[in-house]
């Protein structure tokens, strides 16, 4: 049963569908392909097959996007168990909210059919779909200079909490967007434009309140905007 049908700027129609187990292989082969494309391997941290088994024998959190029978991107969430990545203890949630905690995973688009919003259309459909009665935090990491996936996270809502190392070792920030808030309503204190290849210097104005609202390319190094 389609969720959605649409279609991509070449006029192909394409159709999304919750995934199952039946679609690993598939979502296997698309994540390898999406992998050797990758200039810098790093900026993914790709799933393993037990992964993906937990995804898909879970809730219906997993989506697919299909040209005719080919699986030409997907995206998932997954609620942890008791937040084992520590997504929500790196932002400073308390452990009885942990049960509200859903991570926004991983999304993968076939190289031949980037530069058609897939990645950030599969988003809002899931994010659409969230149990707003058991979910409040949707929480998801990125790794500095992977700016498609930034600026998906951003149009998606989140805002960056923390940049810290995850995953053994590598470089990571971390979102939140908190769905019992739907815009920022606080007033902007304070606006610090920072170049994304200065840590140190981010990690700061984190850690003193400030949330990372957008990326912007200026001249030609890359920079994060911060508010408080």
């Amino acid at each position: 049963m389609y969720l959605t049908t649409g279609k991509l700027h070449n006029g192909q129609t394409f159709y999304v569908r919750y995934l199952n187990l039946q679609d690993l292989p598939n979502i296997i082969k698309l994540q390898s392909k999406v992998v050797k494309a990758l200039p810098e391997p790093d900026v993914l941290q790709p799933l393993t097959i037990e992964e993906y088994t937990n995804i898909l024998n879970g809730e219906t959190l997993m989506i697919g996007v299909f040209v005719e029978e080919k699986l030409i991107a997907f995206r998932a969430m997954l609620v942890p168990e008791n937040d084992e990545e520590g997504l929500g203890a790196d932002i400073g949630l308390s452990e009885e909210v942990f049960p509200t905690i859903i991570y926004s995973e991983i999304s993968n688009v076939d190289p031949d059919f980037r530069k058609n919003g897939l990645q950030t259309y599969m988003g809002e459909i899931l994010v659409n779909n969230i149990n707003r009665k058991l979910f409040r935090y949707v929480l998801a990491t990125v790794a500095p200079f992977n700016i498609p996936s930034l600026k998906d996270k951003f149009s998606l809502g989140m805002e960056i909490a923390v940049l810290k190392e995850k995953f053994d070792g590598k470089l990571r920030y971390v979102f939140v967007r908190d769905l019992n808030r739907e815009a920022r309503t606080d007033i902007t204190l304070d606006v610090q434009n920072i170049k994304m290849e200065h840590i140190e210097q981010q990690q700061s104005l984190l850690m003193a309140g400030y949330r990372g609202v957008s990326v912007e390319l200026i001249g030609n190094e890359w920079h994060v905007r911060f508010e408080k």
